[in-house]
């Protein structure tokens, strides 16, 4: 008896076509400006890309402009501190350790958040392969803890 699977993707699919829609009411210089809007007003590269598509009918920017969001941002002379996956990993093995903190018999916490610092090291590990964060960049749980005080209006839903 073949049994169904019972978790798994939603099956929800992008658009196969790599041009952009005909109905689209903008130009490339509108969604540029919309980009770097948003950015001003508070929001991360996820949270506009969230906005141009539900507010402004704009399914997806790499097909239009040609780039994803985030090399626009950087484009338009935005540049983003640490990457956004990175800092919410970062985010949550910072929530993480204070849960411990207060209740350090919890092993079942103390055993997420070695995976999530696992996680946090081998993005670590291709960022810094790639380009996207220093040679000598580390991950310390302090300066995490910091990082996130730091930058968390940045990567937050803004206003």
């Amino acid at each position: 008896m073949n049994k169904k699977k019972e978790k798994g993707k939603s099956h929800s699919k992008r658009p196969v076509r790599n041009t952009p829609p005909r109905w689209l009411q903008f130009s490339e210089e509108e969604i540029r400006a919309m980009i770097v809007e948003l950015h001003k007003k508070g929001y991360g590269p996820s949270m506009i890309g969230i906005i141009l598509r539900d507010q402004f009918a704009v399914p997806l920017v790499k097909p239009i402009l040609g780039k994803k969001l985030v090399k626009v941002m950087e484009e338009e002379g935005i540049s983003l501190p640490i990457p956004e996956d990175l800092f919410h990993l970062m985010k949550r093995a910072v929530r993480v350790r204070a849960h411990l903190a207060e209740h350090p018999k919890d092993r079942h916490s103390a055993r997420g958040l070695m995976e999530i610092e696992s996680k946090i090291r081998r993005l670590v590990k291709y960022y810094k392969r790639v380009g996207k964060l220093p040679p000598d960049w580390k991950y310390d749980p302090e300066r995490a803890r910091l990082l996130v005080q730091q930058y968390s209006a940045l990567f937050e839903s803004g206003a």
